[in-house]
């Protein structure tokens, strides 16, 4: 059974990459273009994993990952921060709200696969 990873970007062509990075290595990959589409796609989804940017329009990295945290039923779902941000105070506002991890971008391909393969085997 493929795995699916929600990927929130506002970037199109890092929605691209990351969906064929993932998919090469056997990954379902559902697109959102900002925390708005990847919330109202929760709940048709079944999502074992999150790859999100922060900046985004509508609804932000931060303010998505914790409405994906208040929601009981994906609380638990592993969730990868993927931002150009690459502050320590963004680094720290991005785990203190729920994230798994965070990677900056430019980002190494085999790394994301790395962090993913933690969450998800």
């Amino acid at each position: 059974m493929k795995r699916n990873i929600l990927v929130a970007d506002d970037s199109p062509t890092i929605r691209k990459f990351l969906s064929f990075t993932l998919a090469s290595r056997g990954f379902n990959i559902i697109s959102a273009a900002d925390g708005m589409e990847a919330l109202e796609k929760l709940p048709t989804a079944k999502v074992d994993l999150i790859i999100t940017d922060i900046n985004m329009p509508n609804v932000d990295g931060f303010e998505f990952i914790r409405s994906v945290r208040g929601n009981e039923e994906y609380k638990d779902v592993p969730i990868i921060i993927l931002s150009s941000l690459g502050g320590e105070a963004e680094i720290n506002q991005g785990i203190t709200c729920g994230a798994n991890s965070y990677l900056i971008k430019p980002f190494n391909p085999n790394r994301v696969a790395y962090e993913v393969s933690k969450y998800i085997n």
